[in-house]
């Protein structure tokens, strides 16, 4: 039987008229829901390429696909899963082959053994992380969080939480510690950490994440049996992505106990430079895990079948891991290493520069001492922002202030990421700085 294509007629064209409001039309929630400020950034940058300048762009926290390709058996095994027709809705919690998959890669990888109804899968991380705010948050809860760290104000915006920050300095690279968050945890809901740290590169020592998992053991102990419990979101999407001699810790391995009050968040958008085929997951206790479900499947918020199931396969080839991270990490860290090594030379030449030791992630934390200090044209650098758009027009080097990540003090730290420039990028960059910093 043949078919013919209906011709179609032209609509008539309405062009939509907007009434003008005298009240807000969107929620108290959405008003003060800021937008992001790394995107922000990007527009300055947009417009001196525009312009024809090249500039050596540290802001963007994800991975040119030129430098750093996903695995080669995932892409492959993706196109397989879509010939196959593994395109329809996959289930609210995950295909069951994921599923089991990360459950054998943390039981390789991290020795710890969970039931599978812990295991969620969702797009990306980013969804992992709401579902956790909202299934332990009600309105008025309290959430602890370092400073800096990512998004954590937004996230506690959403869930309509309060919190109290845990200001963090360069003497503890950048990360809380007991002693910092000693007094801040009565009544909180959530402590939200995250190692390797989103924006500095740092991870925690064995000796200092015990200090913090003892006091939230104490802290649940001194509570009334009919009290809900503090919990620890742990952020671990880098921790496979780890330099030198930094071993990445997790709670629960070291305080067993810790187990019913800890919720993971992961995924391959890091480890494996797969940002946008978003595959993430979290791993939380059973009766957690079962209401994050509920969550996630209402809001849609889960990874595409094919790709599930071609990261199932990806995470037991345990060959094809060591490979594709033995080139992926080597890459990471030699440009790390650029950038540190070429900063710290800038300081021993006299420049106000400093840098932290890279431990992992793909994230540098640098300091640009330049609060009071005069541009040629005599402009004073009196803030963070200040230093961002001087670094820009006049080194072509875009960075992002600590500012974007809760930070309120301009002493000049900054994140600078190097998932999406090449070595020769940073080499020319470099001596672009050390003229910028000597003209002020």
């Amino acid at each position: 039987m043949e078919y013919e294509l209906a011709e179609l007629e032209t609509p008539t064209m309405t062009k939509p008229h907007f009434a003008h409001r005298r009240t807000p039309a969107v929620s108290r929630m959405a008003q003060g829901l800021i937008g992001s400020e790394i995107l922000k950034i990007a527009a300055d940058i947009r417009t001196m390429v525009a312009e024809g300048h090249t500039i050596c762009n540290l802001t963007v926290g994800d991975f040119n696909p030129a430098y750093f390709p996903i695995p080669s058996e995932l892409r492959t095994s993706i196109q397989v899963m879509l010939d196959a027709g593994e395109t329809n809705y996959p289930p609210a919690d995950g295909m069951m082959q994921l599923r089991r998959a990360v459950k054998s890669f943390y039981e390789r990888r991290l020795g710890l053994d969970y039931p599978i109804e812990s295991f969620i899968i969702t797009s990306g991380a980013r969804p992992a992380i709401y579902a956790t705010y909202n299934v332990l948050i009600e309105e008025g809860d309290k959430v602890v969080y370092p400073i800096p760290s990512w998004n954590n104000n937004h996230y506690c915006h959403l869930s309509r939480a309060t919190y109290e920050t845990a200001i963090c300095s360069a003497d503890d690279a950048f990360l809380p510690t007991r002693k910092v968050l000693e007094g801040k945890l009565a009544d909180a809901k959530l402590l939200s950490l995250c190692s390797p740290l989103n924006p500095t590169g740092t991870a925690f020592t064995r000796e200092a994440l015990e200090g913090i998992c003892d006091l939230v053991i104490e802290e649940n102990a001194s509570r009334d049996s009919r009290d809900r419990p503090l919990f620890i979101m742990y952020d671990q999407v880098y921790w496979m992505l780890t330099f030198g001699d930094t071993v990445h810790h997790n709670p629960v391995s070291l305080r067993p106990e810790l187990a019913s009050n800890t919720i993971f968040v992961d995924g391959i958008s890091k480890a494996f430079a797969a940002t946008g085929v978003r595959v993430g997951w979290c791993v939380a206790p059973p009766d957690v895990a079962g209401a994050m479900s509920n969550i996630l499947g209402h809001i849609g918020a889960w990874a595409p079948r094919a790709e599930q199931l071609a990261t199932a396969a990806l995470l037991l080839d345990e060959d094809a891991i060591q490979i594709y991270h033995a080139r992926m990490i080597r890459e990471i860290e030699t440009r790390l290493d650029a950038l540190y090594d070429g900063l710290i030379g800038l300081q021993r030449r006299g420049l106000p520069v400093d840098a932290i030791t890279p431990m992992g992630a793909i994230y540098l934390t640098a300091q640009f001492k330049l609060i009071g200090r005069r541009t040629p044209q005599g402009k004073l650098l009196a803030t963070n922002e200040d230093i961002r758009k001087y670094l820009l027009e006049s080194a072509q080097l875009a960075v992002v202030p600590f500012q974007a990540f809760g930070s309120t003090e301009n002493t000049g730290w900054f994140r600078l990421s190097v998932g999406a420039v090449s070595m020769d990028e940073i080499e020319a960059m470099l001596p672009r700085l050390r003229d910028a910093l000597e003209a002020l």
